[in-house]
């Protein structure tokens, strides 16, 4: 299985946030924001003071990265967002959390999201024992997240789970004794479980105008 091996995203290397782009090796020492947290390039200040547009756009670019969304789907978990009920920041983020390609990577089976949603467009994943292609598919209650029964799936899952230093969520469940690598969605994801620090009311004020 393909890994990412591109170079860091600007936006971790200039906020000195990780946002995991690069998989597990995030969580070691070969990590690019620890070992250089300057920003790249023979100059390194800033151009004057950023501007209150700019402070709201990092915001939501930061959140588009992580999950690895585009500008139109996001702009459609949005508005979904803003038609349920409760707070709309939250909500946004608990979509983007029910992501097939952000359960499978959560689950520890990609080790990073690239990865996962890579998994997941093979063919390599199933729901509820239906062989699901699609990453951006919202995951319900109930769910159970499951590794196609191939040798070469079973064998790429099995060498990241191997790899992933990281805890499953609260809101899943991993089966370590399956005989096919498998996770449950025991309740819907809150705000509670993101695991990136974002001020969802600056995405709701840029999105709203």
């Amino acid at each position: 299985m393909a890994r990412y091996n591109g170079p860091v995203c600007r936006l971790c290397r200039r906020d000195g946030l990780k946002l995991f782009l690069k998989g597990s090796r995030c969580d070691t020492s070969k990590c690019a924001i620890e070992r250089r947290e300057t920003p790249p390039g023979v100059q390194h200040y800033r151009r004057g003071k950023q501007t209150d547009y700019g402070i709201h756009l990092r915001e939501k670019q930061k959140v588009k990265h992580y999950y690895g969304v585009l500008e139109r789907p996001f702009r459609r978990y949005f508005q979904r967002a803003e038609r349920s009920k409760g707070n709309t920041g939250d909500v946004l983020m608990a979509l983007l959390e029910r992501r097939l390609d952000n359960i499978v990577h959560r689950l520890g089976f990609g080790n990073s999201r690239a990865q996962a949603r890579q998994l997941v467009s093979h063919g390599h994943i199933t729901i509820n024992g239906c062989r699901m292609d699609v990453p951006s598919y919202l995951v319900k209650v109930g769910d159970v997240v499951r590794v196609k029964n191939r040798v070469k799936s079973i064998l790429a899952v099995k060498s990241n789970l191997a790899e992933n230093l990281r805890d499953v969520p609260e809101f899943l469940t991993r089966a370590e004794d399956a005989a096919l690598p498998e996770g449950h969605v025991v309740r819907m994801p809150t705000a509670e479980d993101v695991s990136i620090p974002v001020e969802t009311q600056l995405i709701i004020e840029l999105c709203s105008k």
